[in-house]
């Protein structure tokens, strides 16, 4: 049954939406029938079709109505409004944190700019520097986000922006400011499999070919880039150990292999026994393919861009397939369909990263060392492992509670 608030958009054959409307503004009838949104993108679904609809009826407003006069303003002259009259209602550790942030950070960069002037990349360059270059936390540089969209919307309310400018920069969820991409290792929740799962998970990467990837994030804590952009040249069998020096990514099309994340990642992993084993026996095994399968291995592999610009070839990589053909993050892809499907687990490579953390401090590993096998910045990030609630944590806090 159609809902009222669906007036006005309907689904075609083809499975997209469009929208129609009529309206009148100052005497005149204005109507519109459209598929597209504002920047000409089709419309899947009926929360598309209602949003373009409602932009569509503004714009033709807009259109309409006396333009208004826009009154330059400086960001410093937003504030200090802001600060004089409109923040009567908030709270003093908020008002306190806002003085805190544009005093020690904003005010010097952008306080004499002129609103309008600003835009969306700038900010969003600005708040990747803060994350990922200046080493501030996600939640403290989703503090100085805030802060534009106060700038943004008191400079809307006064006239001191227009309705376009104001809608790119803090209301089309296509254009507008927003934080920047969550490092994998300030992932907010730990997700660790169990004993069980573990088991299930061992059992199903018996023999597949993304075998070793997977044993390298259940037993080495990889990040899936770094696990795809080991080479064998990192993997010392004498000492067993590997060192992480780069890591595979896709950059305009291209499989590359480029510098690691941050300083910290790049460092030496100390590999278990059965690793160890592992690892010298797929050597052997690479060997003795390099010579059986040469000629398709010659034909099937890729050349790579190395980290030093130069270039290699897919074999020179630990996860290669025996005919030489590449594997790479999206080698997981369908593992991790099956996963769910045929054992009923969420599976996701970076949980094995997870698990590992969480065995190893669950071990009561020192976090100096454990900090150093995960490659962790901050050793903040370490600590999380040993206050996250695991099953089999639990289990042993409610043996020392019937100890007490």
């Amino acid at each position: 049954m159609s809902n009222k608030n669906d007036a006005g958009v309907y689904q075609k054959e083809n499975g997209f939406w469009e929208y129609r409307f009529t309206i009148v503004v100052n005497g005149t009838r204005i109507s519109k029938k459209k598929g597209t949104d504002e920047l000409g993108n089709k419309l899947r679904t009926k929360r598309d079709a209602k949003k373009a609809r409602e932009a569509a009826m503004v714009a033709a407003r807009n259109e309409r109505e006396p333009k208004k006069i826009i009154i330059r303003k400086s960001v410093a002259e937003v504030y200090e409004e802001y600060r004089a009259a409109g923040c009567i209602d908030k709270a003093y550790r908020t008002i306190q944190k806002q003085d805190s942030l544009w005093k020690n950070h904003l005010a010097e960069r952008f306080g004499k700019r002129m609103i309008d002037d600003i835009s969306v990349a700038e900010i969003n360059d600005y708040l990747a520097k803060l994350y990922y270059i200046d080493g501030y936390a996600y939640s403290y540089t989703e503090s100085f986000l805030k802060m534009f969209y106060l700038f943004f919307g008191r400079a809307y309310s006064r006239n001191y922006i227009d309705v376009d400018t104001y809608n790119k920069i803090c209301v089309n969820k296509d254009t507008k400011i927003k934080m920047p991409k969550l490092k994998s290792e300030d992932d907010i929740d730990i997700v660790a499999f169990s004993r069980d799962e573990l088991a299930l998970l061992d059992k199903y990467f018996v023999g597949k070919s993304t075998e070793t990837a997977y044993l390298l994030g259940r037993y080495c804590g990889l990040r899936i880039n770094e696990c795809f952009g080991l080479k064998w040249k990192n993997v010392d069998l004498k000492n067993g150990t590997i060192y992480i020096d780069r890591q595979m990514q896709y950059q305009e099309g291209l499989i590359k292999l480029v510098e690691v994340k941050s300083l910290n990642s790049r460092r030496t992993i100390y590999l278990n026994d059965f690793m160890k084993k592992y690892f010298r026996s797929l050597h052997a095994k690479m060997l003795a393919e390099a010579e059986r399968f040469d000629g398709l291995r010659r034909q099937n592999r890729r050349t790579i861009e190395d980290l030093d610009g130069s270039f290699i070839y897919s074999t020179e990589l630990v996860n290669c397939l025996p005919d030489g053909k590449i594997q790479t993050v999206n080698s997981m892809k369908y593992p991790t369909r099956e996963i769910k499907s045929t054992l009923h687990i969420e599976f996701k490579y970076h949980y094995l990263r997870h698990t590992y953390g969480t065995l190893m401090a669950e071990m009561n590993t020192p976090q100096h060392l454990l900090c150093n096998q995960m490659g962790h910045g901050n050793i903040h990030v370490t600590q999380k492992y040993y206050i996250a609630l695991s099953k089999s944590g639990i289990e042993i806090l409610h043996n020392n509670l019937n100890n007490l």
